[in-house]
């Protein structure tokens, strides 16, 4: 049995969960749920980030002090995956006891790399990072431009990430896919080249953050601890779950943190002896009606409200479904409740619906005793469905998966089998009923309650990939048609806040 561990950015509590702390949730639950339906042993972390001068200040302006700020705010985290059905194995907090022990032997563990002395330059609170003058936009960070970098000139300790520059450009050529898309490799490598610089990894005047091992007047750098999360939620050095989840098979995050994702985080790694991530994906930014989606703009979207809605399937469908995971894209409200209406209900729900009609008016919902058609057999390929997800290509998968739904509703007009009898029906009723079986099992880890529902009507348990062949459906099941999978929404104009 193989394995597969799978990693998001933890989110910062500072402000709720939107739609594009959402996109990322949604992508790996769905990398995790197919690999669980490929027989692998899978460990899908996320989390929230909860220390630095952006949640003391943050909690400050609330009136709650730093703990009781975070715990709040990620409870809703927890709130919004829960009803999005994101199925992870590890939520973190980097406020648990367990990580900071494991941070400061960390810390420990690379001192060979790190050294004590004074930092002076612009910090921009929104990043949690030094900025240099090279980086700014009109005079402000390019990711927060409503924030001006602040001077900041203190005693620090540095960690040697220019010793490790020829090392990280030889392990990215030696690894051509250990950052995707390719473009965004490209930029990083890029980067490199016009040379490192050590980091600094403590502040001194804050209080709200993890204790620096050997200066207890200082807390460690809020990224240096927030990366260590990949392995302090698998109990490094000497876990079980470490020695056999690591390294992570797949780290998502946005193009925002790629910096300390790609550079930064493979560095230390190196440093303690431990071998990086296999691949950094850096997926884009969504945009609402074309415009950066910001509490200031009114157009923040809460998960909550989109899972009440549109419903949790809905919502992951059309996430996957609409956009290129990698590039950037443009949340719509409207084409969401249009691919619900069209592709879901219309489509899917349809075929479902009228095939379980047929069943339960001419067999009593018994499924029939016949063989799959050979020719709907060859309309489903099951190997480029397979290729898409390891491509990551998501869109691509369930643009086949649905070209193969497509087919199954033709195959049922064609036929006819409202006019057909004997041996001829019970062909066309058995394939439609196999066809969504294993549709039900391709679907799962998109939309994991509709396939429940698929099953349960079919009358068959969950299956795996290695059941998605034909003429496993057992004749004589007993089918029930039940509800229909989902009801049809009236488009409404594009919403504002939500």
């Amino acid at each position: 049995m193989g394995k597969f561990y799978v990693t998001t950015a933890i989110d910062y509590v500072n402000a709720e969960p939107h739609i594009g702390h959402t996109y990322q949730k949604v992508i790996a639950d769905v990398l995790a749920r197919w690999h669980r339906l490929s027989g692998e042993e899978v460990f899908f972390l996320t989390g929230t980030d909860e220390h630095g001068q952006k949640i003391a200040r943050s909690a400050e302006a609330a009136g709650l002090a730093p703990k009781e700020f975070s715990d709040q705010n990620s409870a809703k985290f927890l709130e919004a995956w829960k009803k999005l059905g994101i199925n992870f194995d590890k939520f973190i907090r980097t406020t648990d006891p367990e990580h900071k022990l494991i941070v400061q032997k960390f810390a420990q563990k690379i001192k060979g790399d790190i050294y004590k002395g004074v930092y002076e330059g612009l910090y921009c609170v929104g990043c949690e990072a030094y900025i240099t003058e090279k980086e700014l936009v009109n005079g402000r960070c390019p990711f927060h431009p409503d924030k001006i970098p602040e001077p900041l000139k203190e005693e620090t300790y540095f960690f040697k990430l220019s010793k490790f520059e020829k090392k990280l450009l030889e392990f990215y050529s030696k690894n051509p896919d250990c950052i995707l898309p390719r473009k965004r490799a490209n930029e990083i490598i890029n980067r490199v080249k016009e040379g490192l610089k050590d980091l600094s990894i403590s502040r001194k005047n804050l209080t709200w953050g993890i204790p620096y091992p050997e200066d207890n007047s200082l807390v460690i750098y809020v990224w240096f601890d927030a990366l260590l999360n990949y392995i302090t939620a698998l109990d490094w050095p000497n876990g079980k779950n470490f020695k056999k989840f690591w390294p992570a098979d797949i780290e998502l995050l946005g193009v925002d943190n790629s910096w300390f994702h790609c550079v930064i985080w493979p560095a230390m790694l190196m440093s303690a002896g431990i071998k990086p991530a296999k691949t950094i994906f850096v997926h884009g930014f969504l945009t609402f009606n074309g415009q950066k989606i910001s509490k200031s703009l009114g157009n923040v979207i809460s998960p909550i409200y989109l899972a009440g809605k549109y419903g949790a399937d809905s919502t992951r469908y059309y996430i996957c479904r609409q956009f290129v995971f990698g590039e950037d894209g443009d949340f719509s409200e409207k084409t969401l409740a249009e691919r619900h209406n069209n592709e879901l209900a219309n489509e899917l729900g349809n075929l479902l619906n009228r095939s379980l009609s047929l069943i339960e008016k001419d067999f009593q919902g018994k499924i029939p005793n016949a063989r799959t058609n050979a020719e709907l057999q060859k309309k489903l390929d099951l190997k480029k469905i397979q290729k898409y997800m390891e491509k990551f290509e998501l869109h691509m998968a369930l643009s086949e998966i649905f070209s193969f739904i497509n087919a199954c509703n033709k195959f049922v007009n064609d036929r006819q089998p409202w006019k057909q009898s004997g041996k001829e029906l019970e062909e066309t009723l058995y394939s439609v009923a196999d066809a969504l079986r294993i549709i039900s099992i391709l679907l799962s880890p998109f939309i994991p309650e509709t396939s429940e529902k698929i099953n349960s009507q079919l009358g068959v348990k969950a299956g795996t990939l290695k059941d998605c062949k034909f003429n496993l459906l057992k004749a004589g099941t007993q089918a029930k048609k039940g509800e229909v999978l989902f009801k049809k929404i009236e488009i409404e104009k594009e919403a504002g806040k939500k």
